[in-house]
């Protein structure tokens, strides 16, 4: 079997799922034969650390600067993108991708706003080619296992879903310290981390969102926030600063985390992006507390709400049915321990394991007339974004015979996904209800 040619934009900590799939796990059918990134020492780091130590050695893939992308599909010829690049790229290289020839895999959210999604819709319809979306939610087991209830029919006709969605101060920090920060870089939570949500009401639903409403505020993060709770002494990053040392927010990169120390610290000189930018300082400009209300096409109305301070992470979601009500509840971390040396290369493979017992997922149905019952499945809770991670690269690069549940996704379902979000941020901004039908033009 000759083997699919890749090439991969963007070397940020999300990309190493992918470089691992295409040099290890799949390499007997798949071949890596550039990467490309903005920074010559990410992509270095790479080639020196990641492919020698986790990859069985692999040899070197040569490297290119985002510049000289065209030149890089014209050299290596790729038959396939992987984009992982900064999410207000992601249009950019998609795009461009498609132009030259080669189908995209797209890691969410696919992109963060009206113009460049309708640009992606278009060039994806000019080209014919094909762009896969990676929402990695889907494939894990819990969630796939609420799809199939839900689409047996034996909570009936969905009218309400309520969502909680909350992020704790480790992981939910973490977006304030990054360029996440920034609503031009990421969208804010509503896109970058929102869309995984929405793609899964989506999904769950089969249908998609027709009405959007939203509030929301940055509360907790940010300087005037936290001088309103008594903080008095700032900063702008945490290396080497001694008020960073006091703040449990604060990151701090042991220079023994080759991941860290090669991907951020020993890079940031070329391009002067910090990682470990302080939570509490200015220029952030996304809402860490939001609330949405959606209407879907089949009439079903959702509400809701992403907190990014909570002292434990997970979420809560119900469906009410015309049979009786679908509740789910999923503890992904249970505290979080101000004392603890969090490892953020990582973060979503590993749980606590003293509190294994409590991350099983319950998934319970009660009928209108009768006792609750608690729906059994298998569940792998400390893998990848809860099992799965696996499950989707294994569909993306050897691709399944059957998929009733509908677990891959395109173009249309990253488009819908963030349509939500996006619509959420302009109501967010004009206070009006937005009918986001009229957003983009299939």
């Amino acid at each position: 079997m000759a083997k699919k040619r890749y090439a991969l934009v963007g070397t940020g900590g999300r990309s190493a799922m992918y470089i691992e799939a295409v040099t290890k796990t799949f390499k007997d059918r798949a071949e890596l034969v550039a990467i490309c990134d903005s920074n010559q020492s990410r992509m270095n780091y790479y080639n020196n650390v990641f492919l020698k130590k986790t990859c069985d050695n692999h040899p070197d893939v040569p490297t290119y600067k985002a510049i000289d992308f065209d030149r890089m599909i014209a050299e290596t010829k790729p038959e396939v993108v992987i984009v992982t690049s900064m999410d207000r790229t992601h249009h950019k290289y998609t795009c461009r991708a498609m132009e030259l020839g080669c189908d995209v895999i797209s890691e969410k959210p696919m992109t963060i706003d009206v113009e460049k999604c309708q640009q992606i819709i278009d060039t994806q319809k000019r080209t014919g080619r094909k762009l896969t979306v990676t929402f990695n939610y889907r494939y894990a087991p819990r969630n796939s296992k609420v799809k199939e209830v839900l689409q047996s029919g034996v909570v009936g006709e969905i009218n309400s879903v309520h969502f909680e969605w909350l992020l704790d101060t480790s992981h939910g920090a973490d977006y304030f310290r990054r360029w996440h920060r920034n609503k031009a870089n990421s969208g804010g939570l509503m896109v970058h981390k929102a869309t995984h949500h929405f793609d899964l009401v989506n999904w769950w639903l089969n249908s998609e969102p027709v009405t959007v409403f939203a509030m929301g505020d940055l509360k907790f993060y940010g300087k005037i926030n936290a001088e309103k709770r008594g903080i008095t002494e700032f900063y702008s990053r945490a290396r080497n600063n001694p008020i960073a040392a006091k703040d449990p927010f604060a990151l701090h990169i042991s220079p023994d985390d080759e991941t860290m120390m090669g991907l951020y610290y020993n890079a940031e000189a070329e391009d002067g992006y910090y990682r470990d930018q302080s939570v509490f300082g200015d220029g952030i400009d996304i809402e860490d507390n939001m609330g949405v209300m959606v209407r879907y096409r089949n009439n079903a109305v959702m509400t809701y709400c992403l907190c990014a301070h909570c002292p434990w992470e997970g979420y809560r979601i119900v469906f009410n049915g015309t049979r009786g009500r679908l509740e789910f509840n999923v503890v992904e971390r249970s505290f979080v321990d101000a004392d603890e040396k969090e490892d953020f290369s990582t973060f979503g493979m590993r749980e606590l394991a003293e509190d294994r017992s409590k991350l099983q997922p319950e998934i319970i149905f009660q009928p209108h007339w009768g006792k609750p019952q608690v729906i059994e499945y298998e569940c792998d809770s400390l893998a990848g974004h809860g099992g799965g991670d696996e499950k989707l690269l294994r569909n993306i690069f050897i691709g399944v015979d059957e998929d009733p549940l509908g677990l891959a996704a395109d173009y249309h379902d990253g488009a819908k996904s963030i349509l939500t979000g996006i619509a959420a941020n302009i109501a967010m901004k004009t206070g009006q209800p937005v009918d986001v039908t009229k957003l983009i033009h299939w």
